[in-house]
């Protein structure tokens, strides 16, 4: 695939995939009121961990919590952020998630809050390294390097990945806190990713709350799909949808093959299977992007949001943490993961869509064994293809082979951990990192 490469962690991660001898892979605010000029900083530098200090008016921190309390709007406020030295002022700040949400209060500390930052929300081209746009992720674990692995096994593997760092976080002057801080997928993000695409091309995002359902030739579809860079054009999108729904074995046969990269598809199935994570494409929360390259039309199938890898589950501690204790948490109380609106179902039944752990027949791979999966119109059709299935089999099993067994994986959990050991020792124990790396390796075999 196409794409810019992360620097330092997943060239090394490359080129152990070489040296393992597989195959290549499948893939061949609103207003601005100032400017600023562009800073240099090796940003994602995923060796080192990083700082962020945000400093936001206390009132208008508070407020911003108040208002999605109350409405469930995630509103911009202007704050300044200090990136490893260097200081940005008038920064747009936001809440960000869903599941990772429902736990705050005003009374949240603000340092274990998920917050998107934009450096140029509010002011025209303010940017680092060419980047504007991150997000401090909500924690699972401990050290998140359950997430932090998954990103760099989906580059190796070849496809569509986001740059990702450990930070130390803190906000108004409060501790430190050890987060993952991600590149969001956006404008900047695509012609990273996809630099040869058309100028007309489409990055959608799947909502939480939505799904993949027919809604018909002139149907809403802004209800289950953002457009989060280039045209705002739902056609190509009401296009695969219908012919997903509404189309025959045949007309699915012909025209599948056309208009999605089913061959990135059956990597990216077999990378969500091989990191076991819960909540993919067909998990509880909807999670994926699709990019629509108007210079081919057709549609690739992007990975996003893996901080339920591994076997990894939300848990509690603030919606920052992963509570007390090393290694993988599991649920706790009212944490369900991200997007997950439990549906009302008679005793002793299950959900519609969902398969419980270790149930065979209809299971479906790409969900960490279809552990809280749903029913997903691409994944079922493409796997009801007897051919397509043998590709996905045969991907699960060249890529396990390359990953895995050839040393891969077990590098990026080297490489984080040793990360976290130089740069955020004073911050988690060595017991904690050591117990989450065992964990990680321990799901992956």
């Amino acid at each position: 695939m196409r794409r810019h490469h992360r620097p330092t962690t997943t060239l090394a991660l490359v080129a152990a995939l070489a040296l393992a001898g597989c195959a290549a892979p499948l893939v061949t605010g609103e207003s601005a009121v100032s400017s600023a000029p562009e800073v240099t900083s090796a940003l994602f530098t995923a060796t080192e961990v990083h700082t962020i200090d945000v400093t936001v008016d206390e009132d208008t921190l508070t407020g911003m919590i108040q208002t999605y309390l109350d409405t469930g709007e995630k509103e911009w406020v202007s704050g300044t952020v200090t990136i490893d030295g260097q200081t940005f002022e008038d920064v747009g700040l936001k809440l960000k998630g869903n599941s990772s949400l429902r736990g705050i209060s005003t009374d949240t500390p603000a340092q274990e809050l998920p917050l998107r930052i934009r450096l140029d929300k509010f002011v025209d081209d303010q940017t680092l390294e060419g980047y504007s746009d991150v997000t401090v992720r909500s924690n699972t674990t401990e050290t998140s390097l359950n997430e932090a692995v998954s990103l760099d096994v989906l580059s190796a593997a070849g496809l569509a990945s986001t740059e990702a760092v450990a930070t130390r976080f803190s906000v108004n002057g409060s501790e430190e806190e050890l987060r993952l801080t991600v590149q969001n997928l956006d404008d900047a993000w695509v012609t990273d990713a996809f630099p040869e695409a058309g100028e007309d091309s489409v990055l959608y995002k799947s909502e939480a709350e939505g799904d993949w359902s027919w809604r018909g030739e002139d149907g809403d579809y802004s209800t289950a799909f953002d457009i989060e860079a280039g045209e705002d054009d739902y056609g190509p999108l009401i296009e695969l949808l219908d012919l997903l729904h509404n189309g025959t074995e045949e007309e699915i046969a012909q025209r599948l093959p056309e208009l999605v990269d089913l061959e990135s598809f059956a990597t990216y199935l077999a990378v969500q299977e091989i990191i076991q994570n819960t909540d993919d494409i067909d998990g509880p929360g909807n999670n994926s992007y699709l990019f629509w390259d108007s210079s081919t039309e057709q549609f690739t199938v992007v990975a996003w949001d893996h901080n339920l890898s591994f076997g990894a589950m939300n848990a509690g501690g603030g919606p920052g943490g992963s509570g007390a204790g090393g290694g993988m948490p599991t649920f706790e109380d009212g944490q369900v993961p991200e997007g997950l609106e439990p549906p009302a179902v008679e005793e002793g039944e299950m959900p519609e869509g969902v398969q419980p752990p270790g149930v065979e027949g209809d299971e479906l791979p790409g969900g960490g064994g279809g552990m809280m999966s749903r029913s997903h119109p691409l994944v079922e059709t493409f796997l009801a293809d007897e051919e397509w299935a043998a590709a996905y089999e045969a991907e699960l099993t060249r890529l396990r082979t390359a990953l895995v067994e050839g040393g891969v994986l077990e590098q990026a959990v080297s490489t984080w951990t040793t990360t976290l050991e130089d740069g955020a020792g004073d911050l988690l124990t060595a017991d904690q990192i050591e117990d989450d790396a065992d964990a990680v390796l321990a799901v992956a075999g």
